[in-house]
């Protein structure tokens, strides 16, 4: 887990704003990708590889990880 860094620009996942606050946001950097939950914020953020990061995207879009 990382910590907050206000130089980064994050942005909301479009799919997480309507799920009742359980956003999370993302930004990107060269080579990483942050995460973090909207709604704490100040629990850090996860880093991981931009290859990382796409191969999580297409297990979500594939449903891999569905509950």
């Amino acid at each position: 887990m990382g910590t907050a860094d206000d130089t980064l620009r994050w942005r909301k996942a479009s799919r997480s704003a309507g799920n009742g606050g359980g956003c999370v946001e993302i930004a990107d950097q060269t080579g990483n990708v942050h995460i973090r939950d909207t709604t704490a914020r100040e629990r850090g953020m996860l880093t991981v590889s931009t290859v990382t990061f796409a191969a999580l995207l297409a297990s979500v879009k594939r449903g891999e990880l569905d509950l």
